[in-house]
Order: structure tokens, then sequence, then C-alpha cells
């Protein structure tokens, strides 16, 4: 589904990514780990279109997005789920949602669309009036989840869901990722929680100094003992 060959980007004069190659299957979880400043955001950012790709392509179901807008690159399928949440504070949980789905205009499938995934996040149907700048960490978290997929998304990018989150909302979280995974979405996840990405994921790779130095699946990456001193503390 996602093809990312030699890419390379940043910010200005400061090069970040420097020859990233990455695929991401269709229908599979594929999460990228590294440590802090790795360029795992700056990667989610470059294939969403908000990061200028300086060299390399990237290509989504066959087709060329490196130069594309990122409100084309949404209309495409790929939607974005940015660190921090980012939701918006002063719109209520329904207005939110509404928000996500304005590449599809109105109508019947986007009120059938809600009511599903109210159903997998009903703790947003709870709250559904409410102001999104009222909801605790892990409600903005599953907000901003439920705001992507309202676009329908064929690929859904991930950035550290995880982040700032109690231990058992992480659970929640990693537990409805695999749900939406089921549901036939694929995912690019980004997560410094290195166990629990590696765990859910498919396959998975290794970023570091913007360069990839490791793959493999989610079980052999677990069972590396680089991984497992440098990222799991064993």
């Amino acid at each position: 589904m996602l093809e990312v060959l030699s890419l390379h980007s940043g910010y200005g004069k400061i090069e970040i990514l420097k020859g990233i190659k990455i695929k991401v299957p269709t229908g599979k979880i594929v999460s990228l780990i590294g440590s802090n400043g790795a360029g795992k955001t700056t990667f989610l950012m470059t294939v969403s279109g908000i990061v200028r790709t300086t060299k390399g392509s990237i290509h989504f179901e066959g087709k060329s997005i490196e130069k594309l807008s990122p409100d084309a690159i949404v209309r495409l399928g790929i939607t974005h789920v940015p660190e921090g949440r980012r939701v918006f504070q002063h719109l209520t949980v329904a207005e939110n949602m509404d928000l996500g789905a304005y590449v599809r205009g109105k109508g019947k499938e986007l009120e059938k669309d809600r009511e599903e995934l109210l159903g997998l996040f009903p703790i947003l149907k709870d709250r559904f009036h409410s102001l999104a700048g009222n909801l605790s960490g892990g409600e903005q978290q599953m907000l901003a989840m439920a705001r992507a997929l309202m676009a329908r998304p064929k690929l859904l990018l991930l950035d550290e869901p995880s982040l700032g989150l109690a231990p058992k909302l992480v659970e929640v979280v990693f537990s409805l990722i695999r749900r939406i995974n089921d549901l036939g979405i694929t995912i690019l996840l980004v997560e410094q929680n290195a166990w629990m990405a590696l765990e859910v994921a498919h396959y998975g790779y290794v970023i570091e100094s913007g360069k990839i130095h490791l793959e493999g699946t989610g079980k052999e990456l677990l069972a590396n003992p680089t991984i497992k001193h440098s990222y799991l503390g064993e």
C-alpha cells in the first residue's frame, strides 16, 4: 500500500531523514520505533505532506504523493493522528468528529459512520456534546483517533498514541488499535513504547539518526538482543 524509497526530508537546511526505506503492506500494522529525535515524527509528517520531501519517493497504492498537498493526501485515503492529540479544545466532541470528515461533505453515510465510531469509542458517546478541552488525556486520544477515522482512511498514521497516558489507558488504546486494524484499516504506528508497538505490529522498523538500522517482524524485533538492551530495558 505504502512504499517509501530513499526518503530525505527535514527543516530548512537541517536534514532529519537520510534515505529512509519503508514498506507498509495493505491490511497490516507496521511500527516505527526509535529514541527521541531519531526522526519518527518527521517521517509521519513527510508522508502526510506537512514536511516536504527533498529527495526520494513516497508511493501510495502505486501513486506518487511526495509532491501533493496535505489535503490531497487525505483525499487519497491517508489520515494522520498527530503527537499530543491536538483536538480542537473549544469545540465539542461532535464538532471535532465532523471536522474529521470535511473531505466527505454531508450525508447519511456520515451519520452511519459516526454511530459506528461511537460504538467503537463508547466514552465519546457519553461526552458527545462536551467540549474537547474538558476531556481527559485518554479521552482526547480516542477523540483524535475517531476524528481521523471519520475521513474513512485506508491508511491511518498514529504518532505516539500512548504518550502521557496511564498504563491501563495505554492497554485500552492498543486494544483499539487492534480493533481498528481488524476493520481492514492499515496502520503505520510511531511509538516510543517499544514493547507495545512491536507486540501489536506485524512488521517493525527501528530508526536511529534519521536512518533505518533494523527491521523485521514484531516477534523478531522483540527477540533481538539489541532491541532488548536499547529499547526494552533488558
